[in-house]
């Protein structure tokens, strides 16, 4: 279904004339455009809305020449309303035919969960995707391969932001833990430590709306014993088999019931199986990521709401203590894309756990002394 297909059908089930986004990821679904000036709002300066016919926008007479000439398809009506008169919420529930449904706070209007609308992807989404994930990619591994045993992982957390800016990428999340604080920690958000042996960096970056996340692991041979290679190895490659059997279950559970939980069920007997049975509950498993971070994330119980569905993207990232597998994927009908992929990152093939999926996962990257490097690991 296309989008307006999507909203027309939701309409007609809901009995509604209009139905409004103004929280930044779903504006930016709606119109390709971005409605924020403060980034740290759940909701933007500017209101899309459908009432069957097409999109229209609503803003303050601040925004209003600026998204028209640089966020917003040509030809969009835009209704202006003045800063200080009224509120974004008020001035939409003046103007919006009745009844209608928003996703933020308009009087009046009831509430829209916009998630289930924006899933799964057009072939528009897609393709952008591609584009986006491709260059965060990019730039987190051209960060990751000048990693140095001494550097903090603030520094790397603030190189990683600089290298996304360059290619017109935010940056809502970025976590770099060297190899004490990522043994202790599942969300190793940056501090001054020095790196050390190892260095887990992981990123969720967003253009469009859409959001692409990937963690790539870089050990340094000058501080490591072998056996401790050979141990952060063996735990990355458990979390590798762990992520291709959720990607696995979720081609083959898109195909039936569509249930988040019964992925989540195939990600408990992949740690089991590993011989990592509590591992699940120390983290988050992951789940589908579009035009949110992660549209759902998966629990043993899932909300109605959540469902598997192809075209899609997915972001899984387990762990086992002190190493990650994480990149976005693209699962259809057919089978997987990873959408964070260069080419140019080591890689090996990895089997799932009692699922049908064959897939390039990335290796550790061993920093050599001369500043070489080799994926042993």
């Amino acid at each position: 279904m296309t989008k307006q297909e999507r909203l027309d059908a939701y309409l007609a089930e809901h009995d509604l004339e209009a139905v409004w986004f103004a929280r930044p990821n779903s504006f930016a679904w709606l119109t390709g455009g971005s409605n924020v000036v403060d980034r740290e709002g759940d909701v933007g300066e500017a209101a899309v809305g459908y009432d069957g016919d097409g999109l229209e926008v609503v803003t303050n007479n601040i925004e209003a020449d600026r998204l028209r000439e640089e966020e917003l398809p040509d030809d969009t009506p835009v209704t202006e309303y003045d800063w200080y008169a009224e509120s974004l919420g008020e001035a939409v529930a003046d103007h919006s035919p009745e009844p209608a449904a928003a996703d933020f706070d308009a009087p009046g209007l009831s509430s829209v969960d916009a998630s289930p609308l924006r899933q799964p992807l057009t072939d528009e989404d897609v393709e952008k995707y591609r584009d986006l994930g491709r260059q965060t990619a990019e730039a987190l591994e051209a960060v990751c391969r000048e990693l140095r045993p001494g550097d903090n992982e603030a520094e790397v957390a603030s190189a990683l932001r600089v290298a996304l800016s360059a290619r017109g990428i935010e940056t809502p999340v970025a976590l770099v833990g060297g190899a004490e604080r990522a043994r202790k920690y599942r969300h190793y958000t940056p501090t001054d430590a020095e790196l050390g042996e190892y260095a887990l960096v992981s990123v969720t970056a967003e253009r469009d709306g859409l959001h692409a996340s990937a963690t790539r692991t870089v050990a340094f041979e000058s501080e490591m014993a072998d056996a401790d290679l050979n141990e952060l190895g063996e735990r990355h490659h458990a979390a590798r088999i762990v992520e291709v059997t959720a990607l696995g279950a979720t081609k083959a559970i898109a195909g039936l019931s569509g249930d988040p939980s019964s992925v989540f069920q195939a990600v408990q007997a992949a740690y089991e199986h590993l011989g990592h049975p509590d591992e699940w509950e120390r983290h988050h498993q992951g789940g589908a990521a579009g035009y949110a971070g992660r549209e759902w994330i998966a629990t043993p119980e899932m909300a109605e709401s959540a469902a598997v569905t192809t075209p899609m993207a997915y972001a899984w990232n387990p762990t086992v203590q002190g190493a990650k597998s994480e990149d976005t994927v693209l699962v259809t009908e057919d089978g997987f894309e990873v959408l964070t992929d260069t080419g140019r990152w080591p890689t090996s093939p990895v089997d799932a756990y009692d699922y049908d999926a064959i897939i390039e996962r990335p290796d550790v990257l061993v920093q050599e002394e001369e500043g070489g490097v080799d994926d042993r690991a």
